[in-house]
């Protein structure tokens, strides 16, 4: 069998193990998917009115609000579930599987990229879910081409890619899996401090730059604009760099920590 062949075959069989833990285990994928949703029903429900005035400068509207904040609630959606990356991964560091994978005769990289392919597919799946209970409650997108759709889920996809890598990298460095959790808090933290719920002409003066080209903002803006019909500008580009960087510093770190700890 070539290397390639066993590289797939590897990589299909954790795949499909990090699969059945998830859904044997559905409690921490579930906890973090409350997140973002039930800070989507609060904004509405509880803050619409209010803040909705205060974004376009007229009266209330609470379905403008909706589509203002949808696309950075499903980027919060992306670094929600992959807090449970972090954490699935240091379970399998501490708790002594890996190293009864490290007998058996498989391509090591399998395990990596088995929490990855994993992590990004249940991302997938928790920003429809999202993306569902949004459309429920009154979000709309009718102006936005079947190209920008794709385009949206492209980035949606590129972004959960990047930030899985970077969760793995934290599970890899943590010593139990309570610490994996708290040093992957800022996946969620980020949004907040980012053009997600407010504009930012909106934020203090010296706080603007650090949230217009943090992460997450960039991103945000990219999804708003491909779906509400906004102005993109340099966003675009900003997103795919910080998703294309995060991706790369995510897996050097990630497999030199790997090969680290095998030794």
């Amino acid at each position: 069998m070539s290397t390639i062949s066993l590289a797939v075959r590897d990589s299909s069989t954790m795949l499909r193990r990090n699969l059945l833990h998830a859904r044997r285990y559905p409690s921490m994928t579930l906890n973090l998917l409350l997140t973002p949703i039930m800070l989507l029903l609060l904004f509405v429900y509880i803050f619409g009115d209010t803040m909705s005035a205060g974004i376009g400068g007229g009266g209330p509207d609470r379905a403008k609000y909706i589509a203002y904040i949808v696309p950075g609630l499903l980027l919060m959606t992306v670094g929600s579930t992959t807090i449970g990356t972090a954490v699935s991964v240091a379970m399998d560091m501490t708790e002594g599987i890996i190293a009864r994978f490290r007998t058996m005769a498989i391509h090591r990289p399998s395990v990596l990229i088995g929490h990855v392919v994993g992590s990004v597919l249940q991302c997938v799946l928790s920003v429809v879910l999202v993306g569902a209970v949004a459309v429920a409650i009154g979000f709309r997108s009718t102006d936005a081409t079947v190209l920008e759709w794709l385009a949206a889920f492209g980035l949606l996809v590129l972004f959960s890619t990047a930030l899985t890598w970077i969760a793995v990298g934290m599970g890899l460095g943590s010593p139990n899996p309570e610490a994996a959790s708290n040093s992957a808090m800022p996946l969620i933290l980020l949004p907040l401090l980012s053009s997600a719920f407010v504009p930012l002409h909106s934020m203090p003066g010296w706080f603007q730059p650090v949230a217009e080209y943090q992460p997450f903002t960039p991103a945000i803006e990219t999804l708003r604009g491909l779906l509400l019909g906004t102005g993109i500008g340099h966003n675009g580009w900003l997103a795919v760099a910080w998703c294309v960087g995060l991706a790369v510093l995510g897996y050097f770190w990630s497999t030199a920590k790997f090969n680290a700890d095998q030794k």
